[in-house]
């Protein structure tokens, strides 16, 4: 099922993400750097570099080959510099990649235990154990703060001297940007009214031997940051923010179905019949049982033969592969929600995809209005329905109304291509029938104005090969795709049930497919008809593509946002 293959590509633009500003302050405390730091100063000229203390006669450390990605000769320079620092460590005994550490307090649980601290004042009966990564040093003499950025957010590290005697001098010498350090002390809020642990002591737990991104520039070339998305995720805190709304959104999901009484089953990967979508599948090879596979292309037809093995209510949340285009909408692997409900059908699909995103906005966004790229989304219910062909009768000259032509002879054909070439409507020629002519004419002239929610009824029989043919409209079928934004987002069937009908669809499938030389998958699934002549009871099914659903609710502009590793072209 889930949704049609690329048809389009579209250039990745730059990431914005207006509903991540809950973070935005945590970033600009990290990039103003607390006390003693000028936000507005524009960086300085790097001091020629001062013996290091603390570590004694610094061991030479052999120039070491590159990892990971190639390294500029100045960040191999750091590099070395930084390793150096490591040796000097391990020459006093102390290590530079620790084996755990004991967390009494996030920094979020400090920040908020002791908001109500007055300025100047320290509570020295406090004693907090924090971890996590330096994201600024500043030193100035026998003071020094640090900026620390744990899983919660940012805090201040109060350094002072006179508290940490001989290990001051050590930090100051063994420790950069970009390291994790574990530091344990009281909590005191600044003069300046910074909440800060004040460091009685500290521990190296990870010494980074590669710099962060340069704060005042930052990572702002979007290729690296998807190559580099764990760098991305620590100096960028929105996108961290993107990821922990993708998880709360599938959970939240689960949890919705579970307590309806649906129940998860993973369905094979692997699979010796690529079905359940219009797509062109991976190919691989099994070496042990000598076996072609491809990789699944949708849950579909699995999921539905458990339905006929008994399970009334059955999903599975996971990921999907098609090997095809590339675009700001398009990932060849995503996350798709496919659902099937025993003694239902498309009708009680839209109340139910309705009841699911509405659900979510509330509980994620705390609204069912939200605004996406600039542009108002309302989701509240219930949605505008409206058919195939109303939709396409509104683009068409005259409101031309394609419908009109219900039979299949070459004539009808003829004269539905004359009206979509007159809405200049592109490679209309390769259309086989009114069915598929209608759907280029709702790609082509539709789908972009399609702003709200909206669900689209009613399609051709012919683009829609496993729906169950339309109780009252003969030639249709009962399906929906519901659109938002102009794209795509779900896509549902009351399913079809009679097992002469899908072998009919399926060889039609595969003589179009022929015809035409399409590299989509098209194959007679023998297994899957075999269990519909079992016997399968009304069901309807629905199935979300969740990448776009996340771009929607976090703002996000192109898909690789909202996907942590996205496939990438290879760099040369």
């Amino acid at each position: 099922m889930l949704l049609r293959p690329a048809l389009r590509t579209a250039a990745v633009t730059a990431t914005a993400y207006p509903r991540a500003s809950l973070t935005r302050t945590l970033l600009v405390r990290m990039q103003s750097g607390g006390d003693g730091a000028d936000a507005t100063a524009p960086p300085k000229k790097p001091k020629q570099q001062q013996k290091q203390k603390g570590g004694g006669k610094q061991p030479k450390v052999e120039e070491e080959l590159l990892t990971g990605a190639a390294l500029t000769a100045k960040e191999n320079e750091i590099k070395q510099d930084r390793l150096v620092k490591a040796r000097a460590m391990e020459a006093e005994g102390r290590t530079a990649f620790a084996t755990t550490y004991r967390v009494t307090a996030t920094v979020a649980s400090i920040n908020e235990k002791w908001a109500a601290l007055e300025p100047g004042v320290e509570d020295e009966e406090a004693d907090v154990s924090v971890a996590g990564r330096i994201m600024a040093r500043r030193v100035f003499g026998k003071l020094a703060f640090f900026t620390l950025q744990d899983d919660s957010g940012v805090i201040q590290l109060y350094l002072d001297k006179g508290r940490l005697e001989e290990e001051f001098t050590k930090l100051k010498a063994w420790t950069d940007s970009g390291d994790i350090v574990g530091v344990r002390g009281s909590v005191k809020r600044t003069e300046k009214g910074e909440i800060s642990v004040y460091a009685r002591e500290w521990t190296m737990l990870t010494k980074s031997l590669l710099p962060l991104p340069d704060k005042w520039h930052g990572l702002t070339d979007v290729n690296k940051r998807y190559r580099q998305r764990e760098t991305d995720l620590i100096v960028n805190p929105h996108v961290k923010e993107m990821f922990r709304l993708r998880a709360k959104m599938f959970s939240g999901i689960r949890r919705m179905l579970d307590d309806k009484g649906f129940l998860e089953i993973e369905t094979p990967i692997l699979q010796t019949h690529p079905g359940g979508a219009d797509a062109r599948p991976f190919k691989t090879f099994h070496n042990s049982l000598d076996m072609d596979l491809t990789l699944r292309i949708a849950t579909e037809l699995h999921l539905k033969r458990l339905v006929v093995g008994g399970f009334d209510r059955v999903y599975e949340l996971g990921r999907i592969f098609r090997n095809e285009g590339i675009s700001t909408r398009h990932n060849p692997e995503f996350t798709s929600i496919e659902l099937y409900q025993a003694y239902s059908d498309y009708h009680d699909m839209m109340d139910l995809t309705e009841e699911v995103i509405s659900g979510l906005a509330t509980k994620l966004l705390q609204t069912e209005t939200l605004t996406y790229q600039n542009t108002t989304i309302n989701f509240q219910r219930p949605w505008r329905r409206a058919t195939m062909h109303e939709l396409v009768a509104e683009k068409l000259p005259g409101n031309f109304d394609l419908a009109t032509l219900r039979d299949s002879s070459p004539e009808s054909l003829e004269k539905a291509k004359e009206i979509a070439r007159a809405a200049s409507v592109p490679e209309i020629e390769t259309c086989i029938s009114v069915g598929h002519v209608v759907q280029a004419c709702f790609e082509e002239l539709c789908e972009a104005d399609l702003i709200q929610p909206t669900f689209v009824i009613d399609h051709p029989v012919e683009v829609s090969p496993l729906a169950k043919p339309h109780r009252s409209k003969p030639g249709l079928t009962e399906r929906f795709e519901l659109f938002v934004y102009g794209r795509e987002l779900a896509n549902a069937f009351s399913e079809l049930t009679d097992p002469v009908d899908q072998r009919r669809r399926f060889e039609e499938q595969v003589e179009r497919k022929a015809k035409l030389g399409l590299e989509e998958a098209a194959e007679v699934d023998e297994e899957f008809l075999a269990a519909l002549e079992r016997g399968m009871p009304p069901t309807g099914g629905l199935g979300i593509g969740l990448d776009r659903l996340v771009m929607l609710f976090g703002d996000a502009p192109s898909i690789k946002d909202v996907i942590a590793f996205p496939l990438l072209r290879k760099e040369d």
